[in-house]
């Protein structure tokens, strides 16, 4: 194996300017409530442990850090692919666009959008660039309602989990105290960064690690195992829109069968 480096990062440090992509053996996004549920009740109540609404705003460079993972990269050219972390990486993604919606018309604002996005002569594309689940992101992060039926089961989940972010973000923090929660959460929030510079290491690294609480099932790691295994990008492409389909279309159809009974 190449090098391979771990670096601390803020989130404002991991996703401002940033690209990333998520490769072609990575499971879909699976989180469910429970796993957002403690990502925002874990930052929350670390942010909560050490706010006073008698503080100024800047005394949150005071406030004490919190640690959120690690997320594995396999660095080509200037793009990231997300090895390992996706699940955070998403959720985190998520709840930065509430949280810029829930912000919005306010005069205190806290500038969140470059977090979420980049523009380039008019075109924006999500800073967590998968194509599949754009549109799905474009309706959420302009507050607009978004059909997932017949889509991939990510893009379902997306929306299913950016309406629990609505639900468990407490009330106490959506007024006087949401700019502090936002400051804080760009640069006391950290995430380490393990970056690998070839395929091969990746996909070692790839086996070798799960993303916390959400082990790798037999069919992700049997979907990463055929596509592995094509050379041909196109090809490669094709036949993992064909395992989708094919696994959505199992899902209905086990899911009538349940309901048959």
């Amino acid at each position: 194996m190449q090098e391979i480096q771990g670096k601390t990062r803020t989130v404002r440090e991991l996703l401002s300017g940033a690209k990333y992509g998520i490769d072609y053996y990575q499971r879909e996004y699976k989180w469910q409530s429970k796993q957002i549920a403690e990502l925002v009740n874990d930052l929350t109540g670390r942010f909560r442990e050490d706010y006073d609404p008698n503080h100024p705003r800047k005394e949150v460079i005071q406030y004490g850090y919190y640690f959120l993972g690690s997320i594995i990269i396999s660095q080509r050219d200037t793009l990231r692919m997300v090895v390992d972390g996706q699940q955070r990486l998403t959720s985190l993604t998520l709840l930065l666009v509430y949280l810029n919606n829930l912000q919005k018309g306010r005069n205190d604002l806290s500038k969140i959008e470059d977090l979420i996005f980049a523009e380039s002569f008019g075109e924006k594309s999500f800073n967590l660039n998968v194509l599949e689940r754009n549109d799905c992101m474009e309706s959420l992060f302009n507050g607009q309602p978004f059909d997932p039926i017949g889509k991939p089961e990510s893009v379902a989940n997306l929306m299913g989990r950016y309406q629990d972010v609505e639900e468990y973000f407490p009330d106490e923090l959506k007024d006087k105290a949401l700019p502090y929660f936002i400051d804080w959460l760009k640069d006391k929030v950290h995430i380490v960064e393990i970056t690998a510079y070839s395929d091969e290491d990746a996909y070692t690294i790839f086996e070798t690690m799960n993303d916390r609480g959400l082990s790798l099932s037999a069919t992700d790691m049997l979907k990463g195992y055929l596509l592995a295994n094509i050379d041909d990008v196109g090809k490669r492409g094709e036949a993992d829109k064909c395992i989708k389909q094919w696994l959505l279309k199992f899902g209905e159809i086990a899911a009538s069968h349940l309901l048959s009974k």
